[in-house]
């Protein structure tokens, strides 16, 4: 979804008018948000799933499966957990992004839940409704709720929610550790200051096909400015204190709206913890002397995939929708003077926007090294 900010920056600089949105109920918002504030887990699940069965627009005859995918969930191990991991999702994605992660912890003994950020699992024009304290409070609700039920809290996020997680671990002594994806800690966007003035003018950055049913491909203004909210505050938070606990951070060399570099000099300074890992996906940093950062190979050939995109590092192969072999294929993918090959046994795969001749990539979906990243989790939260 982040991609969608550079459609921002092309706005912006050509001095086009806004993205206007057909007349679907998708580009109109829900009359009000679910409530997050209730007693326990459970009856926040029951809540936002009534309210998602509600107000969704639904994109396909499987109305169970988007619900599912979209409604907020929890796994228990077998045994009671000292252990808990709470995770917050990204701008425009769903609780479901951490299926493949939430299962492999649960199995682990980890008590795990994925919340849904106000705005989300719905319809893209919900994203103008929710305003940024929402987000902070509904993180700091859960994890209250979450810590009140084991002896060690964790926080987990991806993306924006990566920011969200961090924000409140900086201010929270009950946070045991943070397990960051792709943080957008560090945009790679000159223009993105300007996303709070141009929501006031402007709707929408980009008004696409809704095909993705545990993704929003359209992004309102609003939501873009609530990203930048984002950065705003963990960069300021961070510039005045350390996280000296255990962190994990993932990072793809080749992100196509994040400044790589920038979060990985941040992990070396701001994350001082000796049990910290940052898995830098891509070629091995240049002039790099920090044994706690391990480079694995983005360009896999045999496999037909050239780099790691933003989003990839979150799912198994196996995942039955976003997986190598799975049902959804995210062929649109920035490469405006390309089309697909007929036969996708030629198609390859990785970051938005990357082009080479004589080559249509499609987006990469799917972690190769999913496996790796698990052993990764295990080492920092001391399980491995």
């Amino acid at each position: 979804m982040l991609s969608r900010l550079c459609l921002l920056l092309v706005s912006l600089v050509g001095l086009v008018s806004c993205a206007l949105p057909p007349d679907s109920p998708l580009f109109q918002p829900s009359d009000s948000l679910p409530a997050y504030d209730q007693d326990s887990f459970d009856q926040y699940v029951s809540a936002n799933r009534a309210w998602i069965a509600d107000n969704r627009v639904f994109l396909s005859d499987d109305r169970n499966v988007e619900i599912q995918l979209n409604t907020p969930f929890e796994l228990r191990p077998d045994k009671p957990a000292k252990r808990g991991i709470l995770f917050v999702h990204g701008l425009g994605a769903s609780p479901w992004y951490f299926s493949d992660i939430a299962t492999a912890m649960a199995n682990d003994g980890w008590l795990v839940r994925s919340i849904l950020l106000p705005g989300h699992g719905s319809r893209p024009a919900d994203l103008m409704l929710p305003d940024f304290d929402d987000w902070e409070n509904i993180v700091a609700h859960h994890a209250g709720l979450l810590s009140a039920e084991v002896e060690e809290l964790w926080l987990g996020g991806f993306s924006t929610g990566a920011n969200l997680v961090t924000s409140h671990a900086l201010t929270d002594e009950d946070v045991a550790g943070l397990l960051l994806f792709s943080p957008g800690l560090h945009p790679d966007n000159g223009y993105l200051f300007l996303a709070p003035i141009i929501s006031h003018l402007w709707d929408w950055v980009d008004i696409d096909d809704e095909d993705n049913i545990a993704t929003y491909q359209s992004l309102p203004t609003h939501g873009a400015a609530l990203y930048y909210r984002s950065v705003g505050v963990v960069q300021k938070k961070l510039e005045a204190t350390r996280f000296d606990k255990p962190v994990l951070i993932t990072m793809s060399q080749h992100d196509s709206v994040l400044d790589p570099n920038a979060t990985l000099d941040a992990f070396q300074t701001r994350f001082p913890n000796q049990q910290s890992r940052f898995v830098w996906y891509g070629d091995t940093p240049q002039e790099l002397d920090d044994p706690r950062v391990t480079a694995l190979a983005s360009r896999l050939p045999d496999r037909r995939i050239s780099t790691f995109s933003h989003m990839s590092v979150l799912f198994a192969p196996e995942n039955t929708y976003y997986g190598e072999e799975g049902s959804y294929l995210m062929l649109e993918n920035g490469q405006n003077d390309l089309s697909p090959p007929d036969d996708l046994d030629n198609l390859w795969f990785g970051a938005w926007g990357h082009v080479v001749a004589g080559k249509y990539h499609a987006r990469l979906t799917w972690n190769p090294h999913f496996l790796d990243l698990l052993d990764s989790i295990r080492e920092v939260t001391g399980d491995g």
